[in-house]
């Protein structure tokens, strides 16, 4: 059997994953601060194992204990395959360096960077002495390799998970394991997050008007068209290992 895990699975992309899932017919490990009751009843009458873990990703300890948590009821079914979805991310700050708040600079590295590397370590060692195989999709950023003015935080955390990424994959071939680890940098989305970056000042965010324009010109991407995507590709048993997957890329 195959496990999926979606972090912040509660909206945007994670619910349009989860949902393409289901559609799978694949079992999933919903994992946010609060649930989507959409997703609850959509499982059951998909008939799909569905189960919703609530865990705050800014908090280290409360990550650690929660995903032991989900670990312990994944592995003890011998799963084939267990799919994890490193998609939950903030975005805030956006200002420019020098009126940077601590408190959210903090958050932003906890959520979009020291979370993902410590889910993803401990599934991996929770899978040495197992057969289940481990692959992980981190949703990363055009930010990670491009920098925006008042995104610096936002910018150095998505890069900072591409070269995890790259990492865990150079180490995963090194030890022979089936193990895969890849980024997916989604483009631009008509998601809650654009809605928190149109709402910046112009003072912190000097593109503030051409993400205005993507919104009014309607040329956001579909959060549905996304994730499906995302999800054939992991499901097509093609993925290279390290590699820093664009949507547009996919979608050619």
């Amino acid at each position: 059997m195959k496990y999926a895990i979606v972090t912040g699975a509660s909206k945007g992309l994670g619910e349009a994953i989860t949902k393409r899932l289901f559609q799978e017919q694949m079992a999933v490990i919903s994992v946010s601060r609060t649930e989507n009751e959409d997703l609850k009843k959509l499982a059951a009458e998909k008939g799909v194992i569905y189960r919703h873990f609530s865990c705050n990703l800014a908090l280290d300890k409360e990550v650690q204990e929660v995903f032991m948590e989900v670990a312990h009821f994944i592995f003890k079914g011998e799963p084939e395959e267990i799919l994890l979805f490193n998609n939950a991310g903030v975005i805030e700050p956006i200002h420019t360096v020098g009126s940077l708040d601590q408190t959210p600079t903090i958050r932003n590295i906890k959520v979009n960077l020291i979370a993902p590397i410590l889910i993803t370590n401990l599934f991996l060692n929770k899978a040495l002495h197992t057969n289940t195989t481990i692959q992980v999709i981190n949703v990363t950023s055009g930010a990670a390799v491009h920098p925006i003015e008042g995104w610096s935080v936002y910018c150095s955390s998505k890069a900072g998970l591409n070269m995890f990424t790259q990492t865990v994959a150079l180490e995963q071939r090194e030890l022979g394991t089936n193990h895969k680890i890849f980024a997916f940098s989604p483009g631009v989305m008509d998601t809650q997050m654009q809605e928190t970056i149109r709402s910046s000042s112009q003072d912190a965010f000097k593109d503030l008007e051409k993400f205005i324009g993507f919104k009014e010109k309607n040329i956001l991407l579909k959060a549905d068209v996304v994730a499906g995507a995302l999800v054939d590709l992991v499901l097509s048993g093609t993925v290279e290992s390290g590699k820093v997957y664009h949507i547009n890329d996919l979608l050619t």
